[in-house]
């Protein structure tokens, strides 16, 4: 159980699996791949930050009060409808939006300029099992109790799954939706897919949930309802010290090295390279709620004390 007062829920853990690590309160991740691309600030609005391509056919935007906290769209035409949509809610780790966003920022850069096409454009694949290849390449298996007409796959400890929609009725239905962690609206992150979607990002996002890698957390980020689904590891490591030989440092890798290898290896597969994310910092540290402060003084009034019950369901479809 959390106490407001403890200092130690403030200190940094290394959290697996990462698709259970919840939100830390920033979109500092899933914004490094495309920290190059203009960034366009939006105080009075809902949406927060929108980060677009160049030509601003990709749009990428952060809601920093909203359910669903990030919703990026591509279009053929900047002035045109949304192609495709994909969501995520406030639940989810933007390191799994970074899946999304390291994809995205490389189908613009191999794009052709003169064509008004691109790979963030093309077609899904007419096999649902190619967007899922990654997770059932990793060990998900299907779940045999899914709706008729549905697919689910689901992770090993069965605390994350995708579910596919199958039952067609409209190129704006949401037909995908990546889910992790036990339904509720604090618990349980979702991402969710329109149906056309190209297969290969919806697959760049599930592979960021298939892999193993912890990613760094204040504890109290970590709800109380997860906490005994996850594994938490101090950054801060003891020195060991063996016998007849001289002290030695043992730890884990620290919060910057973490970034800094979330942040090179976006880089690499986005073959960009990100100018700054300083910006980006300036602009999580405006979009924190108030209630951390508050959490700190033991004022206790978090802005999840205005959102509906953590014990309701999410009105979004999943397991």
């Amino acid at each position: 159980m959390h106490v407001p007062n403890d200092p130690s829920l403030y200190d940094e853990v290394l959290v697996s699996p990462m698709y259970l690590a919840g939100s830390n309160g920033t979109g500092e991740a899933g914004f490094a791949p495309v920290a190059h691309w203009p960034h366009h600030y939006l105080d009075d609005g809902p949406c927060q930050l929108l980060v677009t391509s160049p030509d601003q056919r990709i749009r990428i935007g952060w809601f920093g009060d909203d359910f669903e906290l990030w919703k990026i769209t591509a279009a053929k035409q900047a002035v045109a409808a949304p192609r495709w949509t994909a969501t995520f809610n406030h639940v989810t780790p933007a390191e799994i939006v970074a899946g999304l966003t390291t994809a995205l920022a490389h189908d613009y850069a191999e794009a052709d300029p003169y064509d008004g096409n691109g790979l963030f454009l093309a077609n899904p694949s007419m096999y649902w099992a190619d967007a899922v290849r990654p997770l059932t390449g990793a060990g998900w298996t299907r779940d045999g109790g899914a709706e008729r007409g549905t697919v689910e796959i689901v992770a090993p400890d069965g605390q994350a799954g995708v579910l596919i929609d199958n039952r067609l009725s409209g190129w704006d239905d949401e037909t995908v939706t990546l889910w992790a962690g036990p339904p509720g609206w604090g618990t349980r992150a979702e991402a969710v897919f329109t149906a056309r979607t190209p297969s290969h990002l919806i697959a760049a996002t599930a592979a960021v949930m298939a892999e193993s890698a912890p990613v760094v957390r204040e504890r109290h980020q970590i709800d109380r309802r997860v906490e005994h689904l996850v594994t938490l590891t101090p950054v801060a490591q003891a020195v060991t010290v063996a016998p007849d030989a001289e002290p030695s440092v043992s730890r884990a890798p620290t919060p910057l090295d973490v970034r800094r290898t979330a942040v090179t290896q976006a880089v690499h597969r986005a073959a960009r390279a990100p100018r700054t994310a300083a910006e980006l910092r300036v602009m999580a540290a405006q979009s924190r709620s108030a209630g951390a402060a508050q959490y700190r003084s033991g004022s206790l009034a978090p802005a999840a004390a205005a959102r509906p019950s953590a014990n309701s369901s999410t009105p979004r479809r999943g397991r």
